[in-house]
């Protein structure tokens, strides 16, 4: 299925989870956040929010330093 992922159409699995699709992105699941349709999804629920074809996901990784 097609999602918008960081503004960008990209074809992924069918019947995905967010914590499937940070692993099909090779994201690491620990310092990231994730927005799907201008809504945070909790880290809590990345196994359990099931995203739909057209989806929009925003992925955020979050970077040390000073």
């Amino acid at each position: 299925m097609k999602l918008v992922i960081n503004g960008e159409e990209q074809e992924v699995p069918e019947a995905i989870h967010v914590a499937g699709l940070l692993d099909f992105l090779g994201v690491p699941r620990e310092r990231v956040a994730v927005e799907v349709n201008l809504a945070v999804v909790k880290r809590a629920d990345h196994d359990k929010h099931l995203l739909a074809p057209g989806d929009q996901v925003e992925v955020v990784a979050f970077v040390g330093g000073g």
